[in-house]
């Protein structure tokens, strides 16, 4: 880029309003808790037409009516969209699960990939209703079939501009407070490198020496007393496998979830429980359809543990939803008024277990032997053999090929691999129900169990943003971490002036200033020359966070590993 259109730009980076809305809160008094304990289950992925799959599934096949769900509990519908971010031209319209569970945790909308921090150049940490619970002096815990890193259950605990950067969540947990995780995704607790390569750092003692109890398979949570005061479950090393693809050794949802209740539910203050069943979202992505109705009916299973519990308590909030809907279900297709039900149970393992013996085979025998074993289709025509051979053309490759020959034997289609923007249903038992009744927005699931419980998001928000910013950043050749001028600045409070005759940025607060000539970086201290050094990139200035110290007279620090500004 030319000195002259940098500077050009520059002007436009330096002077102008900041887009951002406020995300510093007020708090306010809470009103009297209706319930001591709240519970929140959510279906990963989970849209209307998983919904009625399943369903149509316990009619056909376990010979009931209607699922546990459909027990009175349907109370409305949610949005789910999320706010365009930083890092794409995504419009927000269909969320990820980070920004939904962002929402659904802190009240709170944000940016795609986003965990519990707000949009913009300097994003903010919010405070979830599990972070505001704990100052209540209530237990916690987070139960999910996914990544216990995964972004479902990391909004409540965890704080970090993007969802991938899951070690980092890991580590965030162990001070977080909370007493219960049980999931899977063991790989995030054995640290890596910046180069992806796995170290000798195993966090799990770390936890272990915080009082922990630790279980790695069934037989371990069955170890685990109700008397324990924190409990870490990784039972698999990524995800929990699928319902289809399990042994004995896995704990299944309900068992998870079970242990939870026992352990929470020692704490005479009350608890908030997230509990996900996060492979629903999983099988949609891959259009496995067979195994996306069995981790429904997880769910579901889980749902009657959870209801149970909270009619036997008598003080207790239970709200289920989902944070988008995932794959973009049809159950039917082709202008065929038809859908093979009978075909929904068929499937022994998941495409996830078959993938590596597809990828083995060599002929076209190997394919029709393999699909035959799994699903009992000993028909396939040339034309379903060949696209199993081929795969689907995207990343599922072989098991792409056959989930798309087994959906269009069950007669449903899928729009893609990808989440939707459909609304999504909600479900609740005790008083949450009256207020999340309706149409709703995913928001509104934090705010209502913040006021159901009597726990104040603002103020735990508050706590959170005195003490860090997740600002974008740059890493120079020499290894030194750079801020953008402008929104830092605006987010410490420190007037930016943009002066077109010198070329310079005179950034000041009180009686410190700071001026960089933007041509050389050159920057002078209340006049003085200056040992630090400025720098432009693609129209953005960037400034050392030592420039900031010394506006401020603070001594921030930056945390690399959790990418964020701890103010001190």
């Amino acid at each position: 880029m030319g000195s002259g259109l940098a500077i050009s730009l520059l002007a436009l980076n330096v002077a102008g309003v900041a887009s951002a809305a406020e995300t510093t809160p007020t708090s306010v008094p809470t009103e009297k808790p209706q319930s001591k304990n709240l519970i929140v289950l959510i279906g990963d992925g989970m849209g209307p037409a998983e919904v009625t799959a399943a369903r149509y599934y316990s009619k056909k096949f376990l010979n009931k009516d209607r699922l546990e769900l459909d027990g009175g509990y349907y109370v409305g519908k949610a949005t789910t969209y999320s706010q365009p971010g930083p890092y794409t031209s995504e419009s927000g319209a269909v969320t990820d699960s980070a920004a939904a569970a962002t929402a659904f945790s802190t009240g709170n909308k944000t940016y795609n990939n986003a965990i519990s921090v707000s949009n913009g150049d300097v994003a903010k940490p919010f405070g979830s209703v599990i972070e505001a619970a704990m100052k209540q002096g209530k237990a916690t815990g987070l139960v999910t079939t996914d990544n216990i890193t995964g972004a479902t259950p990391a909004v409540w605990a965890s704080h970090v501009r993007q969802r991938s950067n899951q070690n980092a969540i890991a580590s965030q947990y162990l001070a977080s407070g909370v007493n219960v995780f049980f999931g899977g995704g063991k790989t995030n607790f054995v640290t890596k490198d910046d180069k992806g390569k796995r170290t000798d750092k195993n966090i799990i003692p770390d936890y272990e020496a915080k009082g922990f109890k630790t279980a790695f398979d069934k037989a371990g949570l069955d170890a685990i007393p109700a008397t324990a005061d924190h409990a870490l479950g990784l039972f698999a090393m990524n995800e929990i496998p699928y319902v289809l693809d399990r042994d004995a050794s896995t704990p299944s949802l309900p068992q998870m979830t079970q242990k939870a209740l026992d352990i929470l539910s020692q704490n005479k203050d009350g608890f908030v429980l997230l509990v996900e069943q996060g492979r629903i979202d999983h099988a949609g992505h891959a259009n496995d359809l067979p195994a996306n109705v069995q981790e429904m009916l997880e769910l579901d299973a889980t749902f009657k543990t959870l209801v149970d519990f909270a009619k036997k308590d008598g003080n207790t909030s239970v709200v289920v939803t989902a944070d988008h809907e995932t794959g973009g279900l049809s159950l039917g297709i082709n202008n065929v008024y038809e859908l093979n039900v009978d075909l929904f149970n068929k499937e022994k393992h998941s495409y996830e277990y078959l993938d590596a013996i597809l990828k083995a085979a060599q002929t076209a025998e190997d394919v029709r032997k393999i699909v035959a074993d799994n699903v009992g289709f000993t028909d396939l025509s040339d034309e379903e053999v060949a696209l199993i051979l081929k795969g689907d053309g995207s990343s599922y490759g072989r098991a792409g090929g056959y989930n798309a020959v087994v959906s269009k034997r069950l007669a449903i289609g899928w729009t893609g691999h990808g989440h939707t923007g459909v609304d999504v249903g909600v479900w609740a038992y005790g008083p949450i129900a009256s207020l999340v009744k309706g149409d709703i927005d995913n928001t509104d699931i934090a705010k209502s169990g913040a006021k159901v419980i009597g726990a104040d998001l603002a103020a735990a928000t508050k706590e959170l943003q005195d003490k860090y910013l997740y600002p974008l950043f740059k890493v120079t050749r020499d290894n030194k971490t750079l801020f953008t001028a402008k929104s830092l600045a605006e987010a410490l409070d420190i007037q930016v002036v943009w002066d077109e005759a010198t070329k310079s940025v005179t950034l000041s607060k009180d009686n410190q200033k700071l001026s960089v000539l933007v041509e050389t970086g050159a920057i002078t201290e209340n006049g003085s020359e200056s040992t630090l050094v400025g720098n432009v990139d693609n129209g953005k200035l960037y400034l050392p966070l030592e420039a900031f110290n010394k506006l401020t007279g603070k001594t921030m620090t930056w945390d690399s590993f959790n990418e964020r500004i701890v103010k001190n």
